[in-house]
């Protein structure tokens, strides 16, 4: 298995940036020189929206590779970044009900075998999970080497954490070979007062190698980038939304190999 290629974006709820930072930091390593796989396993499939790809381009995904309607190569996208491809979540986004694909991408093996082939393929696979820790998350983590927590600065994000991280400490336990490589602050403020205090209180609560140094800061940039389907990282480089990133992605290439 290459698990130890596999890097898995992980929150407790929505809106805190998980697929932001998914896209961006895939997006990062590309642009680092890394051949990179981003991968989207949320039924919901907001990476589509972000990853830079073609306008009208088809977005065939994990649900027609689960089905045995597309082949692997079908499903890994180009984007405009030539070092990084993307699998879409596929047609499950358009339907109301996820159990079926729950049940296929939690299925004994099935992830495994599915990060195994597109590790061979890459120097580095960047998963995107739905929130929480239901089914698909845990088979994502049991199946990974690394694992990010995007927090954003917000009051909420103290109450959530101790969640993850039990979940987390919980899936060590089947899967050795996860690290949980840190938290990453997303959304700070430096003028709020609320977002500085969060920031502060998550620093002073945890082991100082469980959070990551850099915040990434909230800037008109990454909206912008959201609205013209683009990574920051590429649509505004200098950003310092897309330094942070770009820090980042230089941090785990070392840890990575």
């Amino acid at each position: 298995m290459s698990v130890g290629r596999v890097l898995a974006i992980v929150s407790q709820k929505g809106g805190v940036g998980k697929t932001t930072t998914a896209v961006n930091l895939a997006a990062a390593f590309a642009r680092r020189g890394m051949r990179t796989i981003l991968v989207d396993v949320d039924p919901q499939g907001s990476v589509r929206y972000g990853a830079g790809l073609r306008p009208g381009q088809a977005t065939p995904g994990i649900s027609e590779y689960l089905t045995g309607d597309r082949a692997l190569q079908e499903v890994l996208l180009a984007t405009a970044l030539g070092s990084l491809r993307v699998v879409l979540a596929g047609g499950i986004t358009e339907r109301g009900n996820h159990a079926d694909f729950i049940r296929q991408v939690t299925q004994p093996g099935v992830l495994d075998e599915l990060f195994d082939e597109l590790a061979a393929l890459s120097d580095v696979v960047v998963v995107d999970t739905p929130p929480g820790l239901g089914a698909i998350v845990r088979r994502v983590l049991e199946a990974s080497g690394h694992a990010i927590v995007p927090l954003q600065c917000e009051p909420l994000a103290l109450q959530t954490t101790p969640q993850i991280l039990r979940g987390l400490q919980d899936i060590v336990a089947t899967n050795q070979s996860l690290a949980l490589e840190g938290l990453l602050l997303t959304m700070h403020e430096t003028a709020n007062p609320m977002s500085e205090r969060v920031a502060e209180y998550v620093r002073s609560s945890l082991p100082p190698d469980l959070v990551f140094e850099r915040e990434v800061p909230r800037t008109p940039a990454v909206v912008e980038a959201s609205a013209a389907g683009q990574p920051v990282v590429l649509r505004s480089p200098e950003d310092p939304a897309s330094v942070a990133y770009l820090d980042l992605a230089r941090l785990l290439r070392e840890r990575l190999r």
